[in-house]
């Protein structure tokens, strides 16, 4: 599978493990920043580019980190077509993927240990969408708002 993966400075030693980490597992990882620790740097910069490229490319999953998660998220969420959703342990990395079909993970690089982190991502990338219809009712309300502005 393909990951984008994306961050700033608040992140950057947890996005290098977590890539790492995932090409180790066999999925294709393309980063999209930060490639140099830049203390300054601002995470919509390179979260909204992940966002908008797991988007582009079907399939695909994304992982945006920075300090809390919490910026990060909005950003990602900000780009049409991202489901995104902060995860800050292995059974909301599941259930995002299982329950929300999230499409974007939004970890936190501060609140945990990197291999704490590490783990979560793996578990998000490797879990499925169940398919439910009770998950796939409440994605078509959502969809239906960001359509019409109504809950049918």
């Amino acid at each position: 599978m393909r990951i984008h993966i994306g961050t700033d400075h608040a992140a950057f030693e947890t996005k290098n493990a977590i890539a790492a980490a995932l090409r180790e597992r066999g999925h294709e990882v393309i980063d999209h920043g930060a490639l140099a620790y830049d203390a300054e740097d601002d995470y919509p910069v390179y979260i909204i580019p992940t966002a908008e490229a797991v988007v582009s490319d079907a399939g695909s999953l994304g992982i945006v980190l920075g300090g809390s998660g919490n910026g990060e998220v909005i950003a990602a969420n900000k780009v049409e077509g991202v489901r995104a959703a902060v995860i800050h342990s292995e059974e909301t990395a599941r259930l995002a993927r299982e329950h929300n079909d999230a499409n974007v993970a939004s970890i936190g690089g501060r609140m945990d240990t990197v291999e704490n982190n590490t783990a979560y991502a793996i578990t998000f990338v490797e879990t499925a969408f169940s398919g439910e219809e009770r998950h796939m009712r409440r994605l078509r309300l959502v969809t239906d708002y960001e359509e019409t502005g109504h809950i049918k």
